[in-house]
């Protein structure tokens, strides 16, 4: 195995416990409460879902329920913000950013104010609701608006630590994307975690895999099973899609000469596509994309949806094998 030690990963990935990322982001929003008197939740008729309501039951007179009218979310959130207040606004990321987007743009961004969005059940790992409640395009909303820091951690440790770190380090606005369906915890309370640092999680020479997200996961198991057939592959964990880590995208790349993205996001507008602006820049190599192709989500369970729609272990180690050979020609 050619884990980085410095990651702290857990031992054994076939182990890995399950929760869903947006237990990470209530936590967090707990521990800010406790510590911070500015920080203020707003919700759009959504608490338990988003686990908004963790923060509500301890701090009730810090919650506001705005019912569901994003746009409002968004503009009451800058209003705070302008007075001295960390707002944090909450609902499913189809709504906020889909929906209020043009306020985010406007009352927020504009005016590079401290209101931290929270996009939940984002990806086509939401499951059974199907292409209406699947945002696949929110991640390319957000990383086009000036001013916005987007983060999209892995797993349910890094969701609570990046959401304490969208409020203590960002001094703008920040958008922070998770998901519904329990996933697995890889990460540790050791792992680093600071907003606009990419992660190696794993060493390798023959080809690098830039992700972010829960299917970082799928990326790390194929990286295994890959070296099993003598194939060795760095797994890089960029949960802050912007700022982009550039620095260390590029000192893999160049090492290995090939790069496959993997996102639970559509391939225009993502992660895929920052680090293909990069490279094309700094450093051009063959690069594959694992994302949504194109296409809106549709119903089905996670797992089938995920292999569905090619974003599985299997079809992350094809890419990875096809983007060898394009390197080599």
């Amino acid at each position: 195995m050619n884990i980085n030690k410095d990651a702290f990963l857990i031992e054994d990935l076939s182990k890995a416990e399950k929760a869903p990322t947006r237990d990470g982001y209530g936590k967090g929003l707990v521990d800010l409460g406790e510590k911070d008197e500015r920080v203020v939740v707003l919700c759009a008729d959504l608490a338990e879902s988003t686990r908004s309501h963790w923060f509500k039951e301890k701090f009730p007179d810090r919650y506001i329920e705005i019912g569901v009218a994003e746009q409002n979310l968004a503009a009451i959130a800058s209003g705070l913000a302008n007075y001295g207040k960390i707002p944090f606004i909450s609902s499913y990321a189809v709504f906020s950013p889909g929906r209020n987007n043009e306020q985010i743009r406007t009352t927020i961004s504009l005016s590079i104010l401290p209101v931290k969005i929270a996009g939940a059940h984002a990806g086509v790992s939401v499951g059974p609701d199907g292409a209406t409640h699947q945002a696949l395009e929110d991640i390319a909303l957000m990383r086009v608006q000036p001013n916005m820091t987007v983060v999209v951690p892995c797993d349910a440790i890094e969701t609570r630590k990046a959401t304490i770190a969208i409020s203590d380090c960002c001094a703008g606005p920040a958008y922070l994307r998770f998901g519904r369906e329990k996933s697995p915890i890889f990460t540790t309370e050791k792992t680093p975690f600071q907003i606009g640092k990419a992660i190696v999680l794993r060493e390798g020479n023959d080809a690098t895999i830039v992700g972010c997200g829960m299917l970082l996961y799928n990326a790390l198991v194929a990286a295994e099973e890959l070296s099993k057939e003598g194939i060795e592959v760095a797994v890089i964990n960029s949960h802050t899609v912007k700022p982009l880590d550039v620095e260390t995208i590029l000192n893999s790349v160049k090492k290995t000469k090939a790069v496959v993205s993997v996102e639970e996001h559509q391939i225009a507008g993502g992660l895929g596509s920052a680090v293909a602006e990069a490279l094309s820049q700094n450093f051009p190599a063959p690069q594959e994309f694992i994302g949504i192709r194109d296409r809106f989500g549709k119903s089905g369970e996670t797992d089938e949806l995920i292999e569905a729609f090619g974003m599985g272990s299997k079809s992350i180690k094809e890419a990875v094998k096809k983007v060898i050979k394009r390197k080599s020609k």
